[in-house]
């Protein structure tokens, strides 16, 4: 009996240091399990900040595909945690009456979820791997953050130190002052911060309030020498409109001579010429006052269209009244003799001619017919000159167009020659 007690008691011994030890085992499975747990977990917030990060300054396709693939990750850590918490909330390893069976089981299914646990993480690790070009370009744009809103507020400061400046020289400019008012908005969104309105809209936002207040302290800065211009345009286009009126009325006399000594064909298309002339001066004159009044009411915007369309009439004036006596010039110096001007034409055409020949046996017919009718047209201006009062006018006219025909064909060789044809 004592036998069998000993021997009992021995079985019993190894059986109680048996279950010992698969508790153990079932602990430290248990301890790796957590620490895989804990390491997933801190993983997925480190990983999340980057994201985050990611979904604030990057809108690309590819950061869009991260943040959703991320989501994706959280989903399938949630199931793999509470598989986790479901397994350790099922086996008390604590408990007294734990046998080795229960134990083992307990070691082996913390062991399986440790493995899914850290087969996760490993995933994770990866995705978070390859999102580094994309999480570099968005930490790039965060450190842009800062000095671009500084840069923003220092463009508003010289913006306005600049408008204070032109104000204190007397000189007001309501304009710029009404810009850089509507800036103020926008510069209350940047001192918010990005937290409130994104990485992205702050920095196109401090993009936008630079080149703006740059523009108007350069506006500022300038306006001076605007101004200085100004008047010294009032001053140069009141003495070309004086002139302008005197020479308008020096356009009949032309007119008179032409109509006296030449064909009307030679001026016919002028008779309008004094009329223009004058109404275009007459024109130039209220611009130029009302050009004046702008000025003298600091309206620099409105002072310079105002000139811009004096300068446009007196130049319609001057090439009217040049016109006139262009053409009286001309007529003199044909009728007189029209040999140099026929000799010029038909020289032009020679020298055409033998571009067309160099290097060929033959021409071109592209570029012989149109020279050959050059040289028929001269003739026939030339003889067209007959009765008491010619139409020197339609001579002038004829060769002016031939010399430009000849010209389109000497640029035309001279382009096929260069590209090799």
């Amino acid at each position: 009996m004592a036998a069998m007690n000993g021997g009992g008691t021995r079985r019993w011994g190894w059986g109680s240091a048996r279950a010992e030890h698969q508790r153990a085992d079932a602990q430290t499975a248990k301890d790796d399990a957590a620490a895989a747990f804990y390491e997933l977990d801190t993983a997925q917030r480190d990983l999340r900040i980057s994201i985050e990060t990611l979904s604030a300054v990057d809108d690309s396709p590819a950061a869009r595909k991260a943040v959703a693939d991320f989501a994706e990750f959280g989903t399938r850590i949630d199931q793999v945690s509470q598989e986790y918490i479901s397994v350790v909330d099922a086996h008390d390893l604590d408990r007294d009456d734990l046998d080795s069976a229960t134990a083992a089981r307990a070691r082996a299914e913390l062991g399986r979820v440790r493995q899914e646990l850290e087969r996760v993480r490993g995933e994770l690790q990866r995705f978070g791997e390859g999102l580094g070009p994309l999480l570099t370009q968005a930490e790039t744009q965060l450190a842009r953050l800062a000095p671009a809103v500084e840069r923003a507020k220092q463009s508003l400061l010289a913006a306005s130190n600049a408008l204070d400046a032109v104000r204190d020289s007397g000189l007001q400019a309501d304009g710029l002052a009404g810009r850089l008012a509507a800036l103020s908005p926008e510069l209350t969104r940047l001192n918010e911060g990005a937290a409130q309105h994104g990485v992205r809209d702050t920095l196109r936002r401090a993009e936008q309030v630079v080149r703006e207040a740059e523009a108007v302290r350069d506006e500022a800065e300038r306006l001076p020498e605007r101004v200085a211009e100004i008047d010294k345009r009032l001053a140069s286009l009141r003495t070309r409109t004086q002139a302008l009126h005197t020479r308008a009325g020096q356009v009949e006399p032309v007119l008179s001579e032409l109509r006296r000594r030449f064909s009307a064909a030679c001026w016919q298309d002028l008779q309008q010429v004094p009329d223009q002339a004058a109404r275009s001066v007459r024109q130039a004159e209220e611009k130029l006052a009302e050009g004046r009044k702008a000025r003298d009411e600091q309206r620099w915007a409105d002072a310079t269209a105002q000139l811009s369309t004096v300068r446009a009439l007196l130049n319609s004036a001057d090439e009217a009244i040049k016109a006139a006596g262009d053409r009286l010039q001309r007529l003199n110096e044909v009728s007189f003799d029209q040999t140099k001007e026929v000799e010029q034409t038909r020289f032009a055409i020679r020298d055409a001619q033998r571009l067309a020949m160099a290097g060929r046996s033959t021409p071109d017919p592209r570029h012989a017919g149109p020279l050959d009718d050059a040289v028929a047209r001269v003739d026939r201006a030339v003889d067209g000159l007959t009765g008491r009062h010619p139409d020197y006018w339609h001579l002038l006219t004829e060769l002016d167009a031939v010399k430009e025909t000849v010209q389109r064909v000497v640029d035309q060789i001279r382009d096929e020659r260069a590209a090799g044809r």
